[in-house]
């Protein structure tokens, strides 16, 4: 039997717009299943987090670990310790190192280890060098410890860790419901595009949250740790909920940041800049990546340099990029245009 007239016409519709026609009921259909599967996507992750909320805690917990305190001049740093209880970590004072040099040796880190003894009845302290290695190391991180301040924070610092984790965790499988919503208005080599562009925009987006948690926020924390001792403060100890807040929305934005090439060059493929107005722009750029390190960051110089650098590295890529798309285009017009005017008369 022979296809009826039209038919190709409709195969063809469908093939460059990814899929059949509906109806705007069914349009609202469908969006009301993504939200439900969405939501219950996130909530499984909510509760997963809950139940694991400890393990997730400890991962928030590294970069803070991780942070290495700097302590000016070259004095020694002893830590006091009695028993396996760390009692204080101090530096000590040109005349305190002349007067103990010949008790603490060299070695800049050292490990004071307070005991009990006894002199015939009576108990009396004692004190002797722990080596340790493992032990000066650890002075050499910031020892700071989060704390709750009511009763009821404890439960919204874990609902905090709970929602944080669980969006993570469910995030790839609302990605994919959306995308099944949206996917069929598309034409098929737009869906290539689009494709792509979410697969360079997660990785650009997982590399710029691990360079946040491996490399950013431990030498934000030490900072933020310096000046507090310059300015009086102890910081030995954080709310939790505070401490949680700060390092998922760094590396958040973070994440985010390095999202800045998918954007600009889908800008650029759909005509809306072009490699002039990119490299006009970058004077503005480089003021713009400046405030998102000062915003995003501590207020201190050295994390806002380490964050402003990638990210003006990846609008520098993104403009050479564009320059390199501008020049296929023109290479393949001329050649078009030749190819048309060798044609026959």
């Amino acid at each position: 039997m022979a296809d009826e007239p039209g038919s190709e016409r409709v195969d063809q519709q469908e093939e460059d717009e990814g899929g059949p026609v509906k109806s705007f009921l069914e349009h609202l259909e469908d969006l009301r299943w993504v939200l439900i599967k969405s939501l219950v996507a996130l909530g499984v992750g909510v509760l997963i987090c809950l139940i694991a909320g400890n393990h997730v805690v400890r991962i928030l917990e590294w970069p803070l670990h991780r942070a290495r305190i700097s302590y000016p001049g070259t004095n020694q740093v002893a830590t006091v310790l009695f028993g396996t209880n760390q009692l204080r970590v101090f530096q000590l004072s040109p005349e305190e190192q002349a007067a103990m040099s010949p008790y603490l040796g060299t070695n800049r880190f050292v490990v004071v280890q307070i005991d009990l003894g006894e002199i015939g009845t009576n108990q009396v302290f004692t004190w002797r060098l722990n080596n340790d290695p493992a032990l000066a190391e650890k002075a050499q991180r910031l020892n700071t410890e989060l704390i709750n301040l009511s009763p009821a924070n404890g439960f919204f610092v874990a609902f905090q860790v709970a929602l944080y984790g669980g969006i993570v965790l469910a995030s790839p499988f609302i990605f994919y419901f959306v995308a099944s919503f949206i996917f069929p208005a598309l034409r098929m080599k737009e869906q290539y595009y689009v494709y792509r562009g979410l697969g360079f925009g997660l990785s650009l987006f997982l590399i710029g949250v691990c360079f946040c948690y491996f490399a950013l926020l431990p030498l934000a924390l030490a900072a933020s740790q310096k000046y507090s001792a310059w300015l009086g403060f102890s910081a030995s100890q954080w709310k939790a909920d505070e401490y949680i807040s700060f390092v998922c929305k760094f590396m958040l934005g973070m994440g985010l940041g390095f999202e800045m090439p998918v954007i600009i060059l889908t800008l650029v493929k759909i005509g809306v800049l072009n490699y002039r107005i990119l490299a006009a722009g970058r004077r503005y750029m480089i003021v713009i990546n400046l405030v998102l390190g000062a915003v995003l960051t501590t207020p201190e110089v050295i994390t806002q340099i380490i964050m402003f650098l990638p990210l003006q590295l990846l609008y520098e890529i993104s403009i050479w990029i564009a320059w390199y798309w501008e020049k296929q285009e023109k290479k393949r017009a001329a050649e078009e245009a030749a190819g048309g005017s060798s044609g026959p008369a």
